[in-house]
């Protein structure tokens, strides 16, 4: 068999990666049940049995996903996917949780309490010029306790929409905590000894008075407050007062003399606890802007005033906010300087909603040259769906290719076409939402105890961490919202499933029972998180920030096909926000986020305490730009909202790179036409190229040459009505409205334009006059009957094997020309310059790691160096891996460098062995030492058996030390692998 290397198709980038190369993953396969639990939904079903992995946690937490919350807590579905999940979600350290990324304050809990901290200093790692990450890392400053308090863990005893309360309890003191994003002071309940507040490193008392005390420790300044009356006492580095209630506040970052006129407003506040927040939302369609009131609960001390609390703002809530004007002091945070109110309990925003589109209209290509060129390349899609994978995402982005083909072929009029490609997404879709008794794929289904509706087969950790449903889920709910246009029969039938799917992934009803309110959604924060754990040190994650926005928009267009204006509210309030939040901290609009040190215009993740030019899956600046603008729709018009900002990205893109992009061409051609049209039509225009796994060349020229045609979107006009949008070209104002419905519509642009939309069409007029679209106000085409379910059908590729986080953690990659190599089995494979495993030593050469950034990266790969060999077939020997590396780390002191391998027996992307080895400590003499496996096996999660198309990986990382270690290619370095 061949050895050869693949850049991961789509390896999914959350934490269900870190699942793959953390020694506590575990991957349990689950026999098929002999009959399903199938709840009925319409003419859809789940099942409530179990069919395949659950979710990986500490044991406790497997066992019962509430193990670490209280009685107490809010009887709801535990929230997952969120800043603060890793206090519940116990998955790394099982005991207290990874650092919780608030901001301004970041908090850590430990045995004795609740650490603090407050980092207004990067630290950035890379530069302009290829992978590079910004982090403001969690360093605490003091620690939050009672007297005495030695707790075995912390629980959860409660939350509100931002807002959780931390409990410890030690049979003798307890401690019960709130910590909210935006809130710079921390409330403390204890019992069983005196308040502690314990001081990391020198600190400096400015302010000592009854009740108070300000103090500056780690650079940054603090207010101890308890009741009037009790004093705080120092003692060495610790203070501590006798009170049952006390609070510590952050100040912001101010001179002394602003520092002392705020002391009286945060002891106010510290008087104050916050014991609820809420935000409510509503779509004003006559003014296009989504309001969201974020009201503030205080419940005072016992004797203290109520005078509100202080809220610290991020910049997406800053921008729009109506009727408040924040005071002068900021906070520092990795998203920009946060603004402050003071005596508040409620603040509105007024955020603009710019509106989308089932698809580009047709304004260029439907006659002449255009129309010939793009019938052509329709005429080249033998198979719309395209399925290469059958879990939740490649059925999601199989669909996601199918109706962007239905849509371009409605609006010119190919009814056989769109009929065909609607046939394949009906029956996919009907397939999917269907289960029936033995049926464990292509099925959904319900695990009360975790509240969530699971895929499966799932992928990238959507069922065994609850990573990315939101992005899966959103191609569904897309596909459907365009079939129910065109069968709306079907979508009173199956409605009820396309319904679950999005109160899972988001659910926007109160009231609901089965899942958490907006689970992948933060409220505050303004942007969904990907990871269902969190577990990071750097916090929660998010990549493909675009796949989050199809989401938004797939609910926008279902709510308005069906009628449901709640889903399609839902679905505006969503898209508007994170709408304002990408622009600022995906693509930094305005340069006011990213430190200067980072080099980058855009990241290709966002991090609880900052963010990376990286992915989870490459290195490749192609995939790291464009993760982020995938996949191109009528819904991710926002990615124009600043056409300067899409022309610095690709001019940043090609120089990062290069030269012109090698991969993904289409993609990135397509964000750019959202800012220069004319010069990507001109890139396109005779290139030969692979289109990306969702794409087709008949969408990406049909997406091209009419944004050509229309300009770039008018961002200071808006329309009453959520299908619509308006374009500034070289010819004037295009006006753009979509009718989805049975009824006559009229859309009124907040200019004065009308556009009156038959049923069915997309009218474009103003500088460009067009209609499009079946305009019969009912289906295109007779709708075939929906297939009875079919039995599951085999995944006819193995999804490829996921790249493990590139920061202390990304989606779609095309994969790229394997090296040929001779077809025997080789036992023995040395490293390759290039990322593969190779059977016969190459040329020397070295292979640099990337520093640890003077963290302990012990058993948590950061940035690793992968290689990969895949398609292996051989026998087990029952022997043990071996490896002999030549590492060097010249003469820097304090270095470190750590392997692990992994096995995938059958490249079906599930990981069946993690093996990982201790650190070699390297000395600082330039020259190679040999790190050798012999006596270093650390840790092995899983079996090794016989490979049968299998796949092996070496992750080699820094573990210690700011320097940059390298590994010898050639016959230096090689793995034995256990096999015959």
């Amino acid at each position: 068999m061949s050895l050869s290397w693949k850049d991961p198709a789509h390896a999914r980038r959350t934490a269900g990666l870190a699942a793959l190369t953390l020694l506590t993953a575990t991957f349990v396969a689950t026999a098929a049940p002999a009959s399903a639990d199938v709840v009925e939904v319409g003419s859809g079903s789940y099942t409530t049995d179990t069919v395949g992995p659950t979710p990986d946690a500490c044991p406790a937490v497997e066992a019962d996903p509430r193990a670490y919350v209280t009685d107490d807590a809010p009887a709801t579905p535990l929230p997952t996917n969120d800043w603060w999940t890793s206090l519940a979600y116990k998955k790394l350290d099982c005991a207290f949780s990874e650092p919780l990324h608030a901001h301004p304050a970041s908090y850590r809990p430990s045995a004795g309490g609740l650490g603090i901290s407050y980092t207004t200093t990067a630290a950035v790692t890379g530069d302009g010029t290829g992978v590079a990450e910004y982090h403001y890392p969690y360093a605490e400053d003091l620690r939050a306790g009672v007297v005495g308090l030695d707790a075995p863990h912390v629980a959860v005893g409660g939350w509100t929409d931002w807002t959780v309360d931390p409990v410890w309890d030690d049979g003798e003191q307890t401690l019960r905590a709130t910590i909210g994003h935006g809130l710079p002071i921390s409330w403390f309940e204890a019992d069983g000894g005196d308040a502690l507040l314990t001081l990391n490193g020198a600190a400096d008392l400015w302010l000592d008075e009854p009740g108070r005390v300000g103090l500056s420790v780690g650079g940054a300044d603090y207010l101890a407050v308890a009741p009037e009356g009790v004093s705080w006492s120092r003692d060495g580095d610790a203070l501590r007062a006798p009170a049952a209630r006390f609070a510590v506040a952050l100040l912001p970052d101010v001179d002394a003399d602003a520092r002392d006129e705020l002391v009286d407003a945060y002891t106010g506040a510290a008087r104050s606890p916050v014991t609820g927040t809420r935000a409510d939302y509503t779509y004003d369609s006559d003014d296009a802007v989504v309001r969201t009131t974020y009201a503030i609960e205080t419940t005072p001390w016992p004797g203290a005033d109520d005078g509100g609390t202080v809220a610290a703002l991020y910049p997406h809530q800053s921008a729009y906010l109506a009727g408040t004007e924040p005071a002068g002091p900021t906070y520092t945070s990795p998203r920009g300087d946060m603004a402050v109110l003071t005596g508040t309990t409620e603040f509105t925003t007024a955020t603009p909603y710019t509106g989308v589109l089932p698809e580009i209209p047709a304004v260029a290509t439907s006659s002449g040259a255009d129309r010939e060129r793009l019938e052509t390349l329709l005429d080249e899609i033998d198979d719309p769906l395209d399925q290469r994978e059958a879990d939740t995402y490649w059925t999601g982005k199989a669909l996601g290719r199918a109706t962007r083909v239905v849509e371009i072929a409605d609006q010119l009029g190919r009814d056989q076409q769109r009929d065909a490609a609607l046939a394949d997404v009906r029956a996919v879709l009907t397939d999917w939402f269907t289960a029936s008794a033995g049926k464990t794929e292509q099925v959904f289904a319900y695990d009360a105890d975790w509240g969530t509706l699971v895929g499966h087969p799932g992928s990238y950790g959507s069922d065994t961490e609850l990573n990315d449903h939101h992005f899966h889920y959103g191609y569904f709910v897309a596909a459907a919202a365009t079939l129910a246009r065109f069968d709306p029969q079907w979508a009173a039938d199956y409605g009820g499933m396309v319904d679950l799917l999005i109160r899972d992934a988001n659910g926007y009803d109160r009231g609901e029972e089965r899942f958490p309110y907006l689970r992948d959604f933060d409220v505050y924060a303004g942007h969904d998180w990907a990871s269902g754990h969190g577990a990071f040190a750097a916090g929660n994650n998010q990549e493909s920030s675009s796949e989050g926005m199809n989401f938004a928009g797939a609910l926008i267009q279902w709510g308005e096909a069906t009628g449901d204006t709640a889903v399609r509210d839902a679905g505006v309030y969503l898209y508007a926000t994170q709408a304002a939040a990408i622009e600022r901290y995906w693509f930094d609009v305005d340069g006011e986020v990213y430190p200067d040190e980072f080099g980058h215009p855009v990241v290709g993740m966002v991090w609880g305490d900052g963010g990376s030019y990286a992915t989870w899956f490459s290195a490749e600046a192609e995939m790291i730009q464009g993760i982020n603008t995938l996949p191109v729709t009528g819904s991710h018009l926002y990615l124009g909202s600043d056409p300067a900002t899409v022309r610095a990205a690709y001019d940043h893109l090609e120089e990062v790179n290069g030269g012109p992009p090698t991969v993904w061409q289409d993609i990135l051609w397509q964000h750019l036409a959202l800012g220069d049209a004319d010069r990507a039509l001109g890139l396109l225009d005779g290139a030969s190229y692979t289109p990306e796994e969702g794409e087709t060349r008949a969408h990406t020229f049909h997406w091209v040459a009419n944004l050509g045609a229309l300009g770039t979107l008018a961002t200071d006009v808006g329309a009453d009505h959520p299908l619509a949008a308006a374009f500034d070209g070289e010819d004037g104002r295009t006006y753009v409205a979509a009718n989805v419905t049975a009824t006559d519509l009229t859309v009124e642009f907040s200019d004065g334009r009308t556009v009156e939309v038959p049923p069915g069409r997309t009218v474009a007029t103003g500088a460009h006059e067009w209609s499009g679209g079946s305009g019969d106000g009912g289906p295109t085409a007779s709708p075939s009957p929906s297939p009875e379910p079919s039995e599951p059908t085999p995944d006819p590729t193995p999804t490829p094997e996921p790249t493990p986080e590139p920061t202390d953690p990304p989606t779609c990659p095309t994969p790229s020309p394997d090296p040929t190599v001779p077809p025997d089995f080789a036992a023995e494979v040395f490293l390759g310059p290039d990322g593969t495993l190779v059977p016969e030593p190459g040329d020397d050469g070295r292979i640099e790691l990337a520093s640890a950034d003077g963290v302990n990266r012990d058993g948590t790969p950061h940035l690793p160096a992968v290689l990969t060999a895949t398609g292996l077939t051989a026998s087990y020997t029952g022997a043990d891996t071996a490896f002999t590396l030549a590492v060097d780390a010249g003469d820097a002191v304090g270095q470190a460098v750590q392997a692990r391998v992994s096995y995938d027996l059958t490249g079906d992307g599930t990981v069946d062995r993690v093996e990982t080895y201790a650190y070699f400590a390297t000395d600082p003499v330039p020259g190679d030492e040999t790190y050798r496996s012999q006596g270093r096996l650390a840790t092995a999660d899983g079996e090794l058996g016989d490979l049968d198309g299998g796949t092996v990986r070496v992750e080699l990382w820094s573990v210690l030390g700011d320097g940059t270690p390298t590994v010898a290619t050639g016959s230096a370095s090689s793995v034995t692998l256990p096999f015959e």
